[in-house]
């Protein structure tokens, strides 16, 4: 980057600041928080992300040197909001993957479902994995299937819940056809995500710290006196 490109000192310094007051911001609605998924907290969790991310990039811009944290996870901040202060309607979207990690465990469920139903099909849509499928969330509502997957052989994937503000209603039908196209993102009133991704990155950060695996230890690290007893090794 050229000279003439680069941020200046006051810039840096006013990115300095903006971590520090989105800091302050991020703590006081923790302190406030009124439950698991408070969108303020949420909130102040993505501004935080943003000025983060804001001063290790004029940073590294003008000095070459880079923050030494990282927020995990930490995505593309949302618009700033144009909606309705008093939305009078509004949408959620939701979003949930899984993986088929046990399909007898799915085609067993399925078969229970159809066995049960008082006017049984004429031919069963549970012998295939896409049957199955079919059976069960046509049976169980979304929820109940996220809290129940294990019991129907799903493994929980990435996840994510919108909730956008509208005017009003829409009609009915308006949308089924394409049902996640035309979202405005400066009406997201809050969004909560869950995703694998930070366990991962919490696992990375404890092994550059030198932690090794389990498979990893050498026998020689384990010391053992002959006449005692293997006790489990304190986590």
């Amino acid at each position: 980057m050229s000279d003439a490109a680069q941020p200046t000192a006051a810039e840096v310094r006013a990115a300095a600041e903006a971590v520090k007051t989105a800091l302050d911001r991020h703590l006081a609605a923790v302190e406030r928080r009124t439950g698991e998924d408070d969108p303020a907290v949420y909130e102040a969790f993505n501004e935080l992300a943003a000025a983060a991310e804001e001063y290790d990039e004029l940073l590294y811009d003008r000095y070459d040197e880079v923050t030494p944290f990282e927020i995990p996870g930490a995505e593309e901040p949302l618009p700033p909001y144009t909606g309705p202060e008093e939305p009078s309607a509004l949408s959620v979207l939701i979003r949930r993957d899984y993986a088929v990690a046990e399909p007898h465990r799915l085609l067993a469920q399925a078969e229970r479902v159809e066995a049960a139903d008082e006017e049984p099909m004429p031919v069963s849509s549970a012998g295939t994995v896409h049957g199955a499928l079919g059976v069960l969330f046509g049976e169980f509502e979304p929820d109940e299937i996220a809290s129940r997957h294990k019991e129907f052989g799903l493994e929980e994937g990435d996840s994510t819940l919108w909730v956008v503000a509208a005017e009003e209603p829409a009609e009915p039908g308006e949308w089924l056809e394409a049902p996640f196209e035309q979202v405005d993102p400066q009406r997201v009133i809050c969004r909560f995500d869950v995703s694998s991704v930070f366990d991962e990155e919490a696992d990375v950060e404890e092994l550059r710290d030198g932690e090794l695996p389990d498979e990893e230890l050498e026998d020689d690290e384990l010391e053992l006196d002959d006449d005692e007893d293997l006790e489990p090794l304190d986590r």
